[in-house]
């Protein structure tokens, strides 16, 4: 192994050697106590110290670094006490997860390092996320984020980079290329060579190096950083390594082959950077066992004192409200006059006046710049406000919901349009993931909206007309609003832009243009989790939301002798409760209706609510009106049978037959 000083003084070298022994000394301890029964499990880096450790030399402390579960070495070298990491590996009440998860699964923005979740792929959007907050802000940072060889074949890799090679981000993906996906070989992984090869389809620069040799590590990531602060592009740099234990420690290594273990022995990045110092006259053996004896002592210290934390102490409250951001809602009340709008033109107009209240809302979507959106709803938006804040996105729903995540860790606010809310999906996992659990697991406020053009009844078939809401409800950590009204499309969309927790606002596209209301025309808000009854009656209740208010509304005017108290819910998550409880104890007969499909909808949940919390004021059966379980179809017939206005009276007329 060839190291070159270049102009590093003696010093320097010295750090960089008790930066790399230290994490390794940790790692030692680690199998040592796992031997002994003291911790479940660890995933070693031994023999990839030098990538975390030259790599967060290299960055400046400002800048922020996302490392995997096998990178102590960032953490260590960023200055982390070993108690405090220690706590969090084993579950104490002072870790910082307190005992919610494991391993390296958390960040902090005191050292500005945000962990990864065990999906792998992920963190590589908000590493673009906070790249953008960077450039937004015109701060000459980079930011730097961790993969393996085995995730550059999800497509949250693919997707991740794309993004950045498209806007330009300052962000050095750097692929720890050890070999193994737990036990499959990179030959079972991927054809190409070598992994920087998959930067020439993205227009990108690769360099791949010796991820062994720790001042290569540096100088090659600090020449880097130094060039993307000032010249933002994002770099794939592929550190060539090999893993030395399991993937954990449980899995053993039977699997690889003896003489790749031989081969890669002579190339510890320890030993070789040691021996190198020797014959540079930096170290010494007597330094080395000096230094040994130091850390291993400070080690055994901080470990047992780790030990002696305390345990977390169940509060089944704290661990409720622990999912959310500390928030309490302002209402702003409406002030101007109002004026008559669409129910589209009152999305634009919250959009707008949010984007003027906060100068550091961006919104992301497909084809929402220069041409508005699918629906039009940012026409104009660009000459407003630019095209860094009205970011057309490529298509790939994952990286961009995760690249909000990452701008709202950097101190921004975004919107996310999912051009059809069937869409979510490709997103899906950065949403209930990502999005919904990080506040619980390490503090950090997730403030994401993500908007959801859904529903049926414009003939646009299976893919295009889907209510998926229910597929969130069950989700702890997430916001769900569905205004039914132009008012309320505009208030509540005002409303979970201001809340920092992430939001998932679902507009209906058949009350883009049919639905006309009287929209208050300054800033104001609507209450998330309430509610509202939109007329009184004692024979039942009928409690919906969004196209479902609609139809009900249909029903009473055509049945006026049918007096029922109708119930917007307008909020899914949190739902309000106490004023469903009180119109079925003024009823005693309740209809839950929705367009969503009958099976698990969210009606399921209000019903079974309802079952355990007001059967005493029932008279009749909980009945349910849904839509079919099937998918949607296109055909204006079929699509109307499939509908659940097409069963409304008649469940409305069994409820009160029985």
């Amino acid at each position: 192994m060839h190291f070159n000083r270049g102009e590093k003084d003696d010093q320097f070298l010295l750090n960089l050697y008790k930066r790399l022994l230290y994490p390794r000394l940790v790692e030692e301890k680690m199998l040592k106590l796992l031997r002994q029964g003291r911790i479940g499990k660890w995933f070693s880096g031994i023999g990839q110290e030098a990538i975390a450790v030259g790599s967060t030399l290299a960055m400046q402390s400002d800048e922020y670094i996302l490392p995997m579960h096998r990178n102590l070495g960032v953490f260590t070298t960023r200055d982390i006490p070993l108690k405090k990491l220690m706590a969090q590996w084993q579950g104490k009440a002072t870790g910082f997860t307190k005992g919610r998860d494991r391993s390296f699964h958390f960040g902090t923005q005191d050292y500005k390092i945000i962990g990864m979740i065990s999906h792998l792929g992920p963190q590589m959007a908000l590493a673009d996320g906070i790249a953008l907050a960077d450039v937004l802000a015109a701060k000459q940072s980079a930011t730097l984020v961790y993969t393996g060889e085995g995730a550059t074949s999800e497509g949250d890799f693919h997707e991740a980079v794309n993004v950045a090679a498209v806007w330009n981000l300052p962000v050095i993906f750097l692929i720890e290329n050890n070999g193994y996906g737990l036990s499959t070989p990179k030959s079972e992984q991927f054809k190409c060579k070598n992994l920087i090869d998959k930067a020439i389809g993205y227009g990108i620069e690769g360099i791949q190096i010796d991820g062994n040799n720790i001042l290569q590590v540096y100088d090659t990531i600090d020449r880097i950083a130094t060039n993307i602060r000032k010249n933002p592009r994002p770099i794939i740099l592929e550190c060539l390594t090999f893993r030395m234990r399991g993937h954990e420690e449980a899995s053993g290594t039977k699997y690889v082959p003896q003489e790749l273990f031989d081969e890669w022995e002579k190339k510890d990045p320890l030993s070789n950077y040691e021996s190198y110092l020797i014959d540079q006259g930096v170290l010494n053996f007597d330094l080395i066992n000096d230094l040994k004896i130091q850390f291993k002592r400070d080690i055994t210290l901080h470990v047992e004192e780790a030990f002696n934390e305390p345990e977390p102490v169940v509060n089944t409250r704290q661990e409720e409200n622990d999912m959310y951001f500390p928030y309490q809602q302002n209402i702003v009340e409406p002030e101007n006059a109002s004026t008559e709008k669409r129910y589209l033109d009152a999305i634009t107009d919250g959009l707008d006046l949010a984007m003027q209240k906060y100068p550091n809302l961006v919104l992301m979507g497909q084809d929402i710049a220069d041409y508005g959106g699918a629906f039009k709803i940012t026409d104009g938006f660009t000459a407003k406000f630019g095209k860094g804040r009205v970011r057309n996105t490529p298509i790939c729903e994952s990286a961009i919901v995760g690249a909000g995540l990452g701008l709202s860790i950097n101190g921004y606010k975004a919107v996310v349009e999912m051009q059809f809310a069937d869409f979510v999906t490709v997103g899906f996992n950065q949403i209930v993931n990502n999005l919904a659990k990080t506040h619980y697991r390490w503090g950090e406020k997730a403030d994401v909206v993500i908007r959801m053009p859904t529903g049926a009844g414009t003939g646009a078939g299976p893919f295009h007309s889907q209510s998926n809401e229910a597929w969130f409800t069950k989700t702890p950590g997430l916001k769900i609003v569905y205004p039914a009204f132009a008012e309320d499309a505009k208030g509540l969309l005002l409303a979970a832009i201001e809340d920092p927790n992430p939001v998932l606002y679902f507009e209906h596209k058949y009350l883009y243009r049919s639905l006309i209301g009287l929209v208050p025309d300054g800033y104001y808000t609507t209450e998330i989790g309430k509610a509202i009854a939109l007329s009184k009656g004692e024979n039942f209740t009928v409690i919906t939301y969004g196209l479902g208010v609609h139809w009900a509304l249909d029903y009473l005017k055509n049945y006026p002798d049918n007096e029922a108290t109708l119930i917007d819910l307008r909020t899914l998550q949190p739902w309000d409760k106490e004023t469903v409880k009180a119109a079925i104890k003024a009823t005693g007969r309740v209809l839950i209706l929705h367009e969503d499909t009958l099976t698990n909808g969210f009606g399921a949940e209000i019903a079974a609510w309802v079952a355990e919390n007001c059967f005493q004021y029932l008279d009749a059966p909980i009945m349910r009106c849904a839509s079919l379980d099937t998918a949607i179809p296109m055909n204006k017939a079929l699509e109307d049978n499939f509908l659940a206005k097409a069963r409304l009276a008649e469940s409305i007329d069994k409820l009160l037959k029985y």
